[in-house]
């Protein structure tokens, strides 16, 4: 007889007002709040082992931090740090956790936000171990609905590529790629505890825009999920949103209510953020009731390390991009001939060069991989384009893979080898060159071997 257990447990990570606001390339500083900004942890336990995996509404946790947070979670616990699987919502309106050029902001009241997180994630893996209770686990996969998601890389008639390009222009030809509009949903029901429900899927969380901090559109779909369905808690994990986003740009009927166009071209306000969270929220609950229910004796966690070239930058291209990065971090930005995305990608592209002048020339990529029963989860410290999700999908021998972003790390895009053919934002602003995406898929699925057979 399965000896599995599961808890769970939310606290909240509000920061101070006046903090950055991590997600752009333009200053913004926390002037209010929007609906609070959380962190959940799920613990599993059987046969002897435990698992923490933990949800944060940020942007994203580096390598430093992500090092620093495990292993006091694990000190404080006795989870070892291998064992933790901490990973962020990639929300555009959470507070900054590491200081930087692009914010003229108070160093020390980031320092000091990044030090409550910690603590905080720790209070919650203590809880959640404290609630451990015997447990089973349903999964099923629902279909988001039309108009939540679409691929945000477009090629354009000029021949040009381009993220996120203005509503209605001309020049828009169709969008590179395919979406991949699975929701992932696990169910854990517990003796005498509320139920758990699981929700993975591949969409930015860059919704709301602003200086409202906000758990953007997954806070809306948690608490969306947590209302209909009494007794029942729910976490989020992102999927492969790497070139995923939510603005239509064609848009018709009501697709333009309660919103509004940002700087970057996108649909952004609260009330996309509620659209965004209901629609999915919908989706979980269209398919709740029906989870298979699956035997779970066994679980595990492994890491892979892969390895994969920098994308440094040349000798002629330096002058330019010192210059353009001089001119971002004096707050000039007009004065670099670009608008809107355009801006963003020059700026963000100059800023990787300048970052990379002295290399590395190749980095280390940490995937995590957990085993719940038949059901795999794939980390993956950045963010991964769909296709990326999908091909780590196809591996063969589980009843259910979940690919999750930013885990245990956030070191940037992961584009497909067509992405650095034809350009554009995230290849551009990328610190790995073409390849990358490919070897993440390759090590995923050795990765998921590997569990197996653990």
């Amino acid at each position: 007889m399965s000896d599995f257990k599961v808890g769970y447990a939310q606290v909240n990570i509000n920061p101070p007002l006046g903090i950055g606001i991590c997600g752009y390339y333009v200053p913004r500083f926390a002037k209010g709040i929007l609906d609070d900004l959380e962190a959940g942890a799920l613990a599993l336990s059987c046969a002897g082992k435990q698992i923490l995996m933990i949800s944060v509404d940020c942007c994203g946790i580096d390598g430093g931090l992500v090092k620093r947070y495990c292993a006091a979670i694990a000190q404080n616990t006795g989870v070892p740090e291998e064992n933790i699987f901490l990973a962020a919502t990639h929300s555009h309106t959470g507070g900054l956790l590491v200081p930087t050029n692009a914010f003229d902001a108070d160093e020390e009241v980031i320092h000091r936000y990044a030090d409550f997180v910690g603590e905080r994630l720790v209070d919650a893996a203590k809880l959640a171990l404290a609630d451990l209770k015997p447990g089973k686990m349903g999964y099923i996969v629902g279909w988001a609905p039309e108009r939540v998601a679409y691929i945000r890389r477009y090629k354009m008639k000029d021949g040009s590529t381009m993220t996120c390009p203005p509503i209605n222009d001309p020049n828009i030809d169709h969008p590179i790629g395919e979406l991949d509009q699975r929701v992932n949903v696990l169910r854990f029901d517990r003796e005498g505890a509320p139920s758990v429900v699981l929700v993975n899927y591949g969409l930015h969380a860059d919704t709301v825009n602003g200086e409202l901090l906000s758990a953007d559109w997954p806070g809306v779909m948690r608490r969306m999920v947590e209302k209909a369905l009494d007794g029942t808690k729910c976490i989020f994990f992102a999927g492969a949103e790497g070139d995923v986003g939510s603005t239509h740009v064609y848009p018709e009927g009501g697709d333009l209510n309660d919103t509004e166009i940002s700087f970057d071209n996108e649909m952004k306000s609260p009330g996309m953020a509620r659209f965004v969270g209901r629609a999915l929220a919908g989706t979980v609950l269209q398919v709740y009731d029906k989870a298979a229910y699956v035997d779970v004796d066994q679980i595990g966690i492994l890491r892979k390390v892969v390895t994969v070239p920098a994308n440094m930058p040349t000798p002629e291209q330096l002058p330019l991009a010192h210059k353009y990065k001089e001119l971002h971090d004096a707050g000039h930005d007009e004065e670099i001939p670009y608008t809107a995305m355009e801006l963003t990608t020059v700026v963000a592209e100059a800023l990787r060069m300048c970052r990379m002048e002295n290399g590395p020339e190749e980095f280390h990529l940490g995937l995590t991989g957990v085993q719940i029963g038949p059901v795999a989860f794939v980390g993956i410290p950045g963010e991964p384009f769909t296709d990326i999700g999908v091909g780590i999908k196809d591996t063969e021998g589980w009843s259910m893979i979940l690919p999750c972003a930013l885990v245990n790390g956030d070191a940037g895009y992961f584009p497909v080898q067509s992405a650095y053919d034809e350009g554009g934002y995230e290849a551009r602003t990328s610190s790995y060159k073409a390849g990358v995406a490919e070897a993440i898929i390759a090590g995923g699925k050795e990765l998921l071997g590997e569990l197996k057979a653990y």
